[in-house]
């Protein structure tokens, strides 16, 4: 990652995106004792069999306990769930969707971004770097029909591979926004492409990554979620054909459905793609 002024560490990261899932809104309702029981009780004798299988030792249980407590102290239960475990979360939850591809969301997703109608330039700094992108589509049903007030979400990170609202530095909604759909259904976006970013690797999860020999990379991406009444939230990440990292993403996040083949932009400046989405029917 290319080192900037505003360099964030992970403890900084971890406490945000700590503080933006403590501030989202998620269902609640009676517990399933026998649902709790059963996912529990398979965590914890699948856990008992890691140690039987590997022998593990004292000191590296002491090691373990450790760690999980830093993990907390510098917020990264977030990232780390996120990173390694929400891919296959996302997989389960979406293996009867028809429509349009998902993959995770990611800690860095802020609602409530600036909205525009149809077509929209994402903030950004007058110096923003980056190769302008003009990333487009349409939002349809199953059966191909446009679909009118479909809300496309977007935000990725800059061309150092930092976010907004995650590294100190870079105004608040910069390389956020979210465009309401006409009756035609079409969005675009005026951006620039992001760059491949390492997770943040001065806390837990870096230490993690370290004895383990893996790399910390993410290969660059769009995140999106798009909406509409009456129809199954879909959230994504494209990525961008030949990048560093498709083939290898520290995530596992990268589908073959999901990636884009950009050409120069029709005005000459950057690049542009389009990528449609099909929303099922809310279940």
């Amino acid at each position: 990652m290319t080192t900037t002024e505003h360099n964030p560490t992970a403890a900084g990261s971890g406490r945000n995106a700590t503080a933006t899932f403590a501030a989202k809104e998620r269902t609640s309702g009676p517990v399933d004792h026998a649902r709790v029981s059963a996912i529990a009780t398979d965590a914890i004798a699948a856990l008992h069999e890691v140690v039987r299988k590997h022998q593990v030792t004292y000191a590296e249980y002491d090691a373990l306990k450790a760690w999980l407590i830093s993990v907390g102290e510098n917020g990264e239960w977030p990232l780390f769930l996120d990173v390694w475990v929400e891919h296959v979360v996302e997989e389960v939850a979406n293996a009867d969707r028809k429509g349009a591809v998902g993959t995770i969301e990611g800690p860095y997703y802020i609602p409530g971004a600036p909205e525009s109608t149809s077509e929209a330039t994402l903030p950004m700094r007058e110096d923003e770097a980056g190769t302008p992108l003009l990333f487009q589509g349409t939002v349809t049903d199953l059966d191909g029909a446009a679909i009118d007030g479909a809300l496309v979400e977007l935000w990725h990170a800059d061309d150092a591979g930092y976010y907004s609202q995650f590294a100190p530095g870079i105004p608040e909604w910069n390389l956020r926004g979210q465009i309401r759909t006409g009756a035609d259904g079409h969005f675009a976006f005026h951006t620039i492409q992001p760059a491949p970013y390492q997770i943040p690797t001065d806390g837990s999860c870096g230490k993690l990554i370290e004895a383990a020999g893996w790399h910390p990379w993410r290969p660059a991406h769009l995140h999106l979620k798009v909406s509409a009444p009456g129809k199954q939230l879909v959230t994504t990440q494209l990525y961008f054909d030949g990048g560093d990292y498709v083939d290898d993403d520290v995530a596992q996040a990268v589908k073959p459905e999901l990636i884009l083949r950009p050409t120069p932009a029709a005005s000459g400046e950057g690049n542009e793609v389009t990528y449609d989405f099909a929303l099922d029917p809310q279940a």
